[in-house]
């Protein structure tokens, strides 16, 4: 009698294990660990370091069943390959209710006790609108997360290099004690990515906080900073000269009308700095400060301007003039912009002849997005001056704000210009045209 021979093994068992990771890498948490099921081979393919880099978890303040599985699922996948985890996102979803804040805080304490026993990893952190200005958070529950989120930050201060705190609203002095836990040895941070955009509580004076400016001369390596304009100054601009100016490459800069944003930042620090920061440019967003003499002492003609929000709500103000903004303010941009968004409601005036000209006197522009009273024709002489190349726009969305109810005639031109631009739509550009009757 024959002796038996071994069993053929699949081809799938000799997979590279290049090859075998890149599938692992496109399978979800469920169906990773059900090929790990197959052999030997594939289950040891589950503790492929790379897999579990990057995780985001969304915690869900009124879970339903199937989001509170999910949620206990990619916790323990976080715990249980912790030690390679360097890319922690943290969302939250209908975050309404003050039992949520506390599950919240419970899960959050014992993450970061694991993750600081056992990661030695993390580089990236994100846990955005946290809101800690907000009623659901009991007094008591806000100090010992902003406790526990201080101990972990400590923890990982050498290695995190990316922290992203939006919308946290946190009081000035526990803000600053927590971006000083960031700090160590001769008071230094190795972060070089920072957004502190709606940190701090509105309506703060930051720009005038000693505090916060001793908080953010320990950061010597930023290349990366957003934040509010109610935290700029001359003081914060000398501190990214002398401390950052090497490294840094972008500053996102938001101003809206509840901060502050009143307070006088010389020409000359701006000068400054980007003389010292070749590498930098900036993006600007307005929201609710369209007045032309609040915007010309907040832009500076020297700041290296990439970007530009300025978004005015459904309201109209006769007093939000945006013409003279376009003819005097944004064309000291017109050889660094690359972005524009307007979203206005200048339906006291007609911005058709004044922005087209400023479009194409910016020989960078490449993407626009304008929610504005305009005519159609508009944007045929726009799509015609991209056919003719006299701009570069890749991306161009238009909605034409209108008074009528009615608006078939508009739409039909409308319909009449794409097919008569169609292939260069198609071809060229990411592109949308509409009109929204606003009454």
């Amino acid at each position: 009698m024959e002796e038996e021979s071994e069993p053929e093994q699949s081809a799938w068992a000799y997979l590279p294990d290049t090859c075998l990771r890149h599938v692992f890498h496109w399978l979800d948490d469920k169906d990773r660990v059900q090929a790990a099921l197959v052999c030997k081979k594939w289950s040891g393919a589950l503790h492929f370091g790379s897999l579990w880099r990057s995780r985001t978890i969304t915690f869900h303040g009124q879970p339903l069943k199937a989001n509170k599985l999910e949620f206990v699922k990619a916790l323990w996948f976080i715990k249980k390959f912790s030690k390679y985890l360097e890319h922690l996102e943290v969302k939250l979803s209908n975050f309404y209710k003050t039992n949520a804040t506390q599950n919240f805080l419970t899960i959050m304490r014992g993450l970061f006790s694991h993750l600081g026993k056992y990661n030695r990893r993390l580089e990236f952190l994100s846990i955005e609108h946290l809101g800690l200005d907000r009623p659901i958070w009991k007094s008591r529950g806000r100090a010992q997360f902003i406790k526990t989120l201080a101990l972990f930050l400590k923890k990982k201060r050498k290695h995190l290099k990316y922290l992203n705190l939006k919308g946290a609203r946190v009081s000035l002095e526990d803000g600053c004690e927590l971006l000083n836990c960031l700090s160590w040895l001769t008071n230094k941070s190795s972060i070089s990515e920072m957004n502190i955009e709606d940190f701090f509580h509105t309506h703060l004076h930051v720009h005038s906080s000693t505090l916060f400016h001793q908080t953010m001369s320990k950061f010597h390596n930023l290349v990366t900073l957003t934040v509010n304009y109610n935290c700029v100054s001359d003081e914060l601009l000398d501190i990214l000269r002398e401390k950052s100016a090497h490294s840094l490459c972008t500053l996102n800069i938001k101003c809206h009308s509840n901060d502050p944003h009143q307070q006088v930042v010389s020409g000359t620090s701006w000068a400054n700095l980007v003389k010292r920061a070749p590498k930098l440019s900036m993006n600007f967003s307005f929201d609710k400060i369209l007045k032309h003499d609040h915007l010309a002492r907040i832009l500076k003609a020297v700041m290296p301007l990439k970007s530009i929000i300025l978004q005015g709500g459904y309201f109209s103000d006769p007093a939000w003039i945006m013409i003279p903004t376009i003819t005097d303010l944004l064309p000291a941009y017109r050889h660094t912009l690359q972005r524009l968004t307007l979203e206005l409601n200048n339906s006291e005036e007609r911005l058709d002849n004044e922005l087209l000209q400023f479009i194409l006197s910016c020989r960078r522009l490449l993407f626009l997005k304008v929610w504005a009273f305009l005519s159609v024709t508009f944007v045929e002489k726009l799509l015609q001056n991209r056919a003719r190349r006299d701009c570069i726009l890749t991306t161009i969305h238009v909605r034409i704000y209108t008074n009528k109810q009615e608006t078939s005639e508009e739409d039909q031109l409308l319909r009449d210009i794409y097919r008569k631009f169609k292939n260069l739509i198609d071809s060229e550009l990411d592109y949308f045209a509409l009109t929204c009757p606003l009454t």
